[in-house]
């Protein structure tokens, strides 16, 4: 009998001799059972054990509160530090994971479930993931979407981002919700202690850190594309007018751009650190300060850029564009708790009373008590009361703190796209 094939321990050639009775017995007989290693090596490597069928733990989530994580890897291999941040979208991970405003950030979602729809190319954000990894709790082992082309281990493989599952994401969670937004160092290398990896937590921040310059495009360039007429879902008393407009890259999302390009732009998209004397050449109708990681007080060249553009042309910031439009009219922008990280937050639009469920991504907020008189706190979030949009029709600027695009998301905030359409118009007729 062959017991190496039926225990997990190696047991070397031995004899077993047992009495059925006892000795004095006219009734005892011996009989020996040998069993076999058959050559069997403690490490398990010989060809005599089979694969075990499931994954192993073999990746690490160090925080820097000390707390370490044991789960299972997918997509790529190695070393990687960031900050960690939840996500409640029950939806719409490609978007997410292809959204530059999550660079340096590991995302962890909170929808148990991820990776059932596998990936498609017509619903990348941008042309690559700037995320530093993912955390989720249950992957697929199956894909079922009719536009699926590969799975999401596939993916974040050959993009070389790293991704961890079979870990406890709503404990880490309301760890995230007590604490804040923790660093933490995510790695498969098993040279690598748990002490040298919390080291790696403790003297990495995201604080002060330029992330824009690492997303921005290098150069100028037109956009065109709009939201496809399968995609398109709000096309009523469209304007027919179009209307020139800039939009600086601090991470822009495709979407949002789609989804000017629909309400009649024109867009030149530029890098962030183009200056608003050229923007200014451009004789644009509008300028767009889109979404972007990090902190904004980060990048003084953006702030001083939309510094310069305020009150000479109409402005539109969303997320990034919204703080940095903050900071340049002499507001103060603070780090919030665990940011907002979702498509399910709802926020009051006080100009019409309005409930609008939004789609957000953003560890950074306006402090509306900093702002100069002039300048009105248009809608309000209604989880934290947080400053989430600005307008001034004197100095032609509004702003959004979430992205009415919703990619992914609901899309109660998309007429937002036709206000500035007509704040633009208001000042073609003045002109």
């Amino acid at each position: 009998m062959d017991c190496a094939a039926r225990t997990h321990s190696v047991v070397s050639t031995a004899t077993m001799t047992s009495a059925l009775f006892s000795k004095n017995s006219a009734h005892s007989r011996v009989f020996t059972v040998k069993c076999s290693s058959k050559n069997l090596s403690l490490d398990g490597a010989s060809s005599g054990l089979v694969e075990r069928p499931w994954k192993v733990a073999d990746a690490r989530l160090v925080l820097e509160d000390g707390s370490i994580w044991k789960a299972k890897s997918f997509g790529a291999r190695g070393t990687q530090v960031g900050e960690v941040v939840f996500n409640t979208s029950l939806t719409g991970y490609q978007e997410i994971i292809t959204d530059p405003s999550y660079a340096g950030q590991f995302v962890l979602m909170t929808n148990p479930h991820i990776g059932n729809t596998g990936i498609n190319f017509d619903d990348e954000e941008s042309m690559q993931c700037f995320l530093a990894g993912l955390v989720i709790r249950s992957l697929s082992i199956s894909t079922s979407n009719w536009r699926c082309t590969e799975t999401l281990g596939d993916y974040l493989a050959e993009r070389n981002i790293m991704g961890i599952y079979d870990v406890d994401t709503r404990a880490i969670t309301r760890r995230l919700r007590e604490d804040g937004s923790l660093i933490g160092v995510l790695s498969t290398e098993n040279s690598k202690s748990d002490e040298e990896l919390l080291e790696m937590s403790r003297t990495w921040d995201i604080v002060g850190v330029d992330l824009i310059s690492g997303v921005s495009c290098k150069s100028p360039y037109q956009w065109i594309d709009r939201t496809g007429s399968d995609w398109e879902f709000n096309d009523n008393g469209r304007n027919k007018e179009t209307f020139n407009v800039v939009a600086y890259d601090f991470g822009i999302k495709h979407n949002i751009l789609r989804r000017l390009a629909s309400y009649g732009c024109k867009i030149t998209v530029v890098p962030s650190t183009w200056p608003a004397s050229e923007t200014l050449k451009m004789k644009p109708d509008g300028v767009l300060f889109s979404n972007g990681p990090g902190d904004p007080s980060a990048v003084p060249y953006a702030v001083e850029a939309v510094k310069e553009l305020i009150g000479k042309v109409p402005v539109f910031g969303i997320c990034m564009g919204h703080q940095l439009l903050g900071q340049a009219l002499g507001g103060k922008t603070f780090k919030m708790k665990f940011g907002h990280h979702g498509g399910n937050h709802p926020v009051r639009n006080l100009q019409n009373g309005c409930v609008e469920i939004s789609a957000q991504n953003h560890n950074y907020a306006v402090d509306p008590e900093s702002l100069p008189d002039g300048v009105e706190v248009t809608h309000v979030n209604l989880n934290d009361g947080s400053c989430a949009g600005l307008a001034s029709s004197k100095m032609k600027l509004m702003s959004l703190q979430y992205h009415p695009e919703a990619s992914p998301g609901p899309h109660d905030s998309d007429p937002v796209f036709g206000e500035f359409i007509q704040l633009m118009k208001q000042e073609k007729v003045k002109a």
